[in-house]
């Protein structure tokens, strides 16, 4: 009974904190959404079970949905643009910005049927959250091992046509918030090569107003989700009329234009059909080595 008046204490104290301290706010926040993230993936993970038996990509509209209430303890509103191309009954591989942990709400918020995502194989580790990103269907990558990670693209790029799945990827390979992208990795392009499907980018407006760690801050806000319309091309006599042939490892154009979505995305810019063609090409001679970019603007 003695433990009541120290933990009553204890929790006055936080709250008071809390009201003083910005840097206190954005602790006691940031420890609040990981408390979240452990309890939804306990009770998710029974909810997936009993719903459908085992690991499957149809739990993610279960995860989706227990994700997306998240938004309402933080006072935080997306604003969503063009989500209707994300919709399309086709695989594709989709690559989007990553700036803190807060991404999990924004793509959970968007995330299209038949939608999986590529993790680092620390996370299977991490408990209760381990479990619903298995449930999930969540390919995890040893990043360690490159060759172990090849064979799960291979075998990612396999299932991807024959169970029509999407694939979401997060190109920079680690957390970003600097205000700019990081040089992307690979991995998402090599993927759609083999597979030859499209690429579709999403782009999220900056956290930073809202969320900063280096400012502590962690506030309500409204980001943007920006999807810019992405056409298969697989083959280099496309509709496009003046082709850029590239290697596969320099994907700056590609990129640079990426970039721009994401600095205008704050502005009320929308790119309508601006974003053209992502084109990916499989040389009849050897392995992948190129990869044809359309015009991104007309």
């Amino acid at each position: 009974m003695e433990l009541w008046p120290c933990l009553a204490a204890a929790l006055l104290l936080l709250l008071l904190l809390v009201q003083l301290s910005r840097a206190a706010e954005f602790y006691a926040k940031v420890a609040l959404y990981c408390a979240l993230c452990f309890a939804m993936s306990a009770v998710a993970s029974l909810v997936c079970l009993l719903r459908h038996g085992g690991r499957t990509v149809e739990n993610m509209s279960i995860i989706s949905w227990f994700v997306r209430s998240f938004k309402y303890f933080y006072g935080l509103r997306f604003k969503v643009r063009d989500q209707h191309r994300l919709q399309e009954a086709r695989p594709c591989v989709i690559v989007s910005n990553h700036q803190s942990i807060l991404d999990m709400m924004g793509l959970m918020e968007v995330l299209p049927e038949r939608c999986v995502q590529i993790a680092k194989r620390e996370l299977l580790f991490l408990g209760p959250v381990g479990l619903i990103m298995y449930l999930g269907g969540v390919f995890f990558i040893n990043r360690q091992r490159s060759s172990t990670a090849m064979t799960v693209m291979a075998d990612l790029g396999e299932r991807m046509v024959r169970e029509n799945l999407k694939v979401w990827i997060y190109p920079e390979g680690t957390r970003n918030d600097n205000g700019d992208l990081l040089p992307f990795k690979k991995g998402a392009f090599y993927l759609a090569v083999q597979a030859q499907v499209p690429i579709v980018p999403v782009v999220y407006s900056s956290f930073s107003s809202f969320y900063n760690t280096k400012k502590k801050l962690f506030t309500s806000g409204t980001p943007t989700c920006v999807h810019p319309g992405c056409r298969p091309c697989l083959t280099l006599w496309s509709r496009s009329p003046r082709p850029l042939v590239v290697p596969i490892s320099g994907w700056h154009p590609w990129r640079g234009h990426m970039v721009t979505m994401w600095r205008m995305s704050d502005s009320g810019w929308s790119p309508g059909s601006g974003l053209h063609d992502l084109m990916a090409v499989t040389l009849p001679s050897g392995p992948v080595r190129w990869v044809v970019l359309g015009p991104f603007f007309r």
